[in-house]
């Protein structure tokens, strides 16, 4: 089974543009008082979460592993009318990036979970670096301390409709013995009551909480750690409670 992320006409099945405006919104909440005018997002992919920013006058830049989402991202930005300023990269090495610095350098996307947690902080330590005086580094990431206190099997999506036929999304988790985990994620699509096609790939994470990622943020000299539901206007619930949850610190 191959990756979701070689296959960007599937993963943004799901956008459309209640939530694309509701990422807009999470960004003006987020923002709200705030001076950011750069923005730098190192696991950008095919775009989806970041690219609302460009409405609010910020100007952003980003890099992925997998040059199959750049490509859709940057012909999302080239749609709206402005440069892309794409690079691919490995979050764990942020060279490419030479010496700029953003007021915003963010991991969207649950990406961090994708390396060892070794890799996290030495992810963080990177994103760091191109941080501006009095900037943040922004992470939203699923809650892994509810994944793994619940250790549900299934996570099911609501059925949507493209182009006429419904497509219906479901994952199955598994909790493997070294403490990583595999997602298997099935896509049946459905016309006239028959699913004519099916699509499955298998993503790995390595489960990273939420203390490991504030403590190294804590030893980099970030001490104003915010954490928000996500998106981030939404009601704040109980940690326990919250499925995906954003953290926005300041340097």
């Amino acid at each position: 089974m191959g990756s979701i992320y070689d296959h960007s006409e599937i993963y943004d099945l799901l956008e459309d543009e209640n939530r694309y405006n509701a990422y807009k919104k999470h960004w003006e909440h987020l923002f709200e008082g705030k001076e950011i005018i750069s923005m730098l997002d190192i696991s950008i992919g095919s775009g989806s979460v970041t690219l609302p920013v460009l409405d609010l006058g910020i100007s952003l830049s980003g890099s992925d592993l997998s040059e199959t989402m750049l490509n859709s991202c940057s012909k999302k930005i080239s749609d709206k009318g402005f440069t892309p300023n794409l690079k691919v990269a490995d979050f764990r090495d942020l060279s490419c990036w030479g010496d700029q610095k953003f007021d915003i350098v963010a991991s969207t996307g649950n990406a961090l979970a994708y390396v060892s947690n070794e890799d996290v902080c030495h992810a963080l330590e990177e994103m760091d670096k191109h941080v501006a005086d009095n900037g943040f580094i922004y992470i939203d990431t699923r809650n892994w301390d509810k994944i793994l206190k619940e250790r549900n099997r299934f996570y099911l999506y609501n059925p949507f409709f493209v182009n006429g036929d419904r497509v219906n999304f479901t994952q199955v988790w598994d909790y493997n013995s070294d403490g990583s985990m595999t997602f298997n994620l099935l896509y049946t699509f459905e016309k006239d009551s028959k699913i004519y096609k099916k699509e499955i790939f298998e993503e790995h994470y390595n489960p990273v909480s939420k203390k490991l990622i504030t403590d190294k943020l804590s030893e980099l000299g970030y001490n104003e750690i915010q954490l928000f539901n996500f998106p981030s206007y939404a009601p704040m619930l109980p940690f326990e409670d919250i499925e995906w949850y954003t953290l926005l610190a300041k340097k």
